[in-house]
């Protein structure tokens, strides 16, 4: 019997990874009900991380209220995993763009104290390792809204805290850490990502990224600036690492102050899901994601499975929401791609054109 790895990504703002493999592998099997399926939802950092490693490993979701973006409370989901001594947090839970309207998206003001508050209780809880996904930002603060809320403080020339979000790092002098969690240097601190973009330049957390959190040209310009202060105060060589840029410059704040270790988000959850081991086995590889464009090979989940598919002669192939213009699947590491949106019945729902695009695919495919 033929078998099929349907692994994929989240289709952003629309449906989990999780819900979209279900409806994946619903389609799949009706189009081509003799294939066996191994269904993995995939995630690289971002949101699904922590639906992701719970699949893959078992444990329990915690809830905790925290501050949101721009301080309104909101209740936010973590992981814990091995029996508790892990804990997997999506900064998109408590910091995360989808949290905010296009109106509110103001990056000079956004803050990452949530997701520094939910540290906190996973600390205080005795966790030995902390994973944090850095995907789907709404900040350009550097992580400093996170690491106040784990005792760290940012001031000014007058030795006043500095407010929080982005613009106020302009005005940063020195960085006390005396008050810091008593447990943050005993624990190991991996930070999950999905780019590799560094913390400044034109490649860095507000020139490439800024403008989709609300940002204009004036204020990136302003958030530059500002990042460079918190570079010059902190740590200067850290600026260059890669991934020092996710989420407005989070990787930088964590690997600077908190000890910790930026790796990629694909290959964390690749190792805990056993994909090469489930990767030898299928004959096919099924993935997805909402918007299949010239960053999907860039370190994104789909585009790093479909690379080490094709490096074991499997095929693959991808399920995407919208293929956008600047996408060149000739070039892709994908055999085949699929739009949902040209294939779906009029008024269908996102799983339900999800279920069709792969029924007839499968179907083409006897």
């Amino acid at each position: 019997m033929s078998r099929w790895l349907v692994a994929p990504q989240e289709f952003k703002g629309t449906l989990t990874a999780a819900e979209a493999a279900s409806a994946l592998a619903e389609g799949l099997r009706q189009g081509s009900p003799g294939v066996e399926l191994d269904v993995a939802p995939l995630a690289d950092g971002g949101p699904g991380t922590v639906d992701a490693l719970l699949a893959g490993l078992g444990g329990e979701r915690v809830t905790h209220t925290v501050q949101g973006p721009l301080g309104a409370p909101v209740r936010a989901t973590y992981g814990l995993l091995d029996a508790g001594r892990t804990a997997v947090i999506e900064m998109a839970a408590a910091s995360g763009l989808s949290l905010l309207t296009p109106d509110q998206r103001d990056p000079r003001r956004t803050s990452t104290t949530g997701t520094g508050e939910l540290m906190r209780e996973a600390l205080d809880l005795g966790c030995e390792r902390l994973i944090l996904g850095l995907g789907g930002s709404a900040t350009n603060d550097g992580g400093t809204g996170a690491l106040t809320a784990l005792g760290f403080r940012f001031l000014d020339t007058h030795g006043a805290p500095l407010p929080p979000g982005g613009a106020a790092l302009k005005r940063l002098a020195r960085v006390e850490a005396s008050g810091r969690h008593p447990r943050l240097t005993e624990v190991e601190v991996l930070v999950a990502t999905d780019v590799t973009a560094p913390l400044l330049g034109p490649d860095g957390a507000s020139r490439l990224f800024g403008p989709q959190k609300g940002a204009d040209e004036d204020t990136v310009a302003e958030l530059e600036s500002a990042l460079a202060r918190l570079a010059e105060v902190v740590a200067p060589g850290a600026a260059h690492l890669a991934g020092a840029g996710a989420a407005g410059g989070f990787g930088y704040g964590l690997a600077a102050l908190a000890g910790g270790r930026i790796v990629s988000g694909y290959e964390l959850v690749a190792r805990t899901l056993r994909l090469s081991e489930r990767l030898a086995a299928a004959e096919a590889v099924i993935t997805g994601e909402g918007r299949f464009d010239r960053q999907t090979a860039l370190g994104k989940g789909p585009g790093s499975l479909a690379r080490e598919a094709r490096a074991l002669g499997k095929r693959t192939v991808m399920f995407a929401g919208v293929v956008a213009p600047d996408a060149d699947a000739g070039a892709s590491p994908f055999d085949d791609v699929v739009e949902v949106s040209a294939l779906a019945p009029p008024g269908a729902s996102h799983a339900e054109a999800l279920r069709h695009a792969g029924a007839w695919w499968a179907s083409r495919r006897r």
